[in-house]
């Protein structure tokens, strides 16, 4: 035990020497390779990010919401993101992060990368509906909520005709859409389990500002309870919510495992997000830089579907640990769901009028939803 405080409080004392003299970059970068406890590796990797920073053409500052350490059950992937955009614009980029919400997190990160405070931001799709309405159609229920439907319609020309242009006409450029995992069902302590949607009545349901969202777990059943984010974990606890829906990801980085009972896999809606860049700096760029930076990010978009199991087994281990039961549903139980409240119902036409622009551009959208892309992804 001694020894591992010594190893704790030397990578500490090595963190903060870094950082003291200006490369906190590489300071994350030590502590994301284990390496903050060696003098020699931390000395060498802080002399190549000088030596990257000193020979990069540009600097693009990306800011997240999530600690580094977040991929493990929270695949978002930006110290990868990172390195390839360096080694795919041969060293004239050098990504500076700025993890863990230090420059802000969700709206406030896309209005920094919107204007021009950063050249590039995380953020989640529903924080980028109120600079691109049609991109809060993801949160139409079984629209594109399974992994594989999202990755689908994301990645299709349909989707890059109709809704690329409104993002960069509010003065973005989406990147790479990072896949998480759908929303699920997660009940408080002492609720009782949720398979059908019978199940969810008078359930006071966690809910953000999405009017869609609202809609649906009326639709479905559930009591509406719109909580700020970071008042939820209070609110669950406390039972002013019973219930809420971020991904089991979502739940196991930001500390609900001691307070829930039952998860169920309702695959309703994506908790997806989104890279976003500031396109007034990347139209500046050189056209190879430009190419390298879209090759990182569809390099990191492959990475990150690739990952999305992974996380998710490590989540739902350590949920598992907590006394939480997970639930998946069978095809004719996910019917019901659908049924009950899904995006074939006349309730949503407005939404899609609105949205997509017309009924015919969103049929579209849920063509290019439906058909299999170039990429896999595992869906729970």
């Amino acid at each position: 035990m001694k020894k591992k405080d010594e190893l704790t409080s030397h990578g500490r004392r090595n963190f903060l020497k870094l950082t003291a003299c200006g490369g906190f970059t590489a300071a994350l970068v030590a502590g994301a390779a284990g390496t903050l406890w060696s003098d020699e590796a931390v000395a060498q990797i802080a002399q190549e990010e000088r030596e990257r920073e000193k020979a990069a053409e540009h600097t693009m500052t990306l800011a997240t919401a999530y600690l580094l350490g977040a991929s493990r059950s929270y695949p978002i992937m930006q110290l990868d993101l990172k390195e390839n955009i360096q080694n795919a614009t041969n060293g004239k980029v050098y990504v500076k992060l700025a993890p863990g919400g230090q420059l802000g997190a969700g709206g406030a990160l896309a209005q920094a990368v919107q204007g021009g405070t950063i050249q590039a931001a995380q953020h989640s799709l529903s924080n980028f509906a109120p600079f691109a309405s049609t991109v809060d159609l993801i949160n139409m229920p079984y629209f594109c909520g399974s992994n594989q439907r999202f990755t689908n319609l994301v990645t299709s020309d349909a989707w890059k005709k109709e809704v690329h242009p409104k993002i960069e006409a509010s003065g973005f450029k989406a990147l790479f859409y990072v896949v998480i995992d759908p929303r699920v069902v997660a009940v408080r302590k002492g609720g009782n389990k949720v398979i059908t949607p019978a199940d969810l009545d008078g359930v006071k349901f966690r809910v953000p500002g999405s009017a869609m969202l609202q809609q649906y777990y009326r639709m479905v059943g559930a009591n509406p309870t719109p909580v700020a984010w970071g008042e939820t974990p209070s609110a669950i606890k406390q039972g002013v919510a019973d219930a809420l829906d971020p991904s089991v990801g979502a739940l196991y980085v930001f500390g609900f495992k001691d307070i829930l009972s039952h998860v169920t896999f309702t695959q309703a809606v994506p908790d997806s997000q989104v890279y976003s860049m500031n396109l007034e700096w990347f139209n500046s760029l050189p056209p190879d830089v430009q190419e390298g930076i879209e090759f990182a990010g569809e390099v990191t978009a492959q990475q990150n579907l690739a990952k999305v199991p992974a996380a998710r087994s490590f989540a739902m281990s350590e949920l598992v640990k907590s006394g939480v039961e997970f639930h998946s549903l069978t095809d004719d139980q996910l019917a019901e769901w659908q049924a009950a409240g899904g995006y074939q119902r006349t309730e949503w036409d407005d939404f899609k009028k609105e949205l997509a622009g017309s009924m015919e551009a969103f049929a579209q959208l849920e063509e290019a939803a439906n058909t299999q892309g170039r990429l896999y992804v595992h869906d729970a």
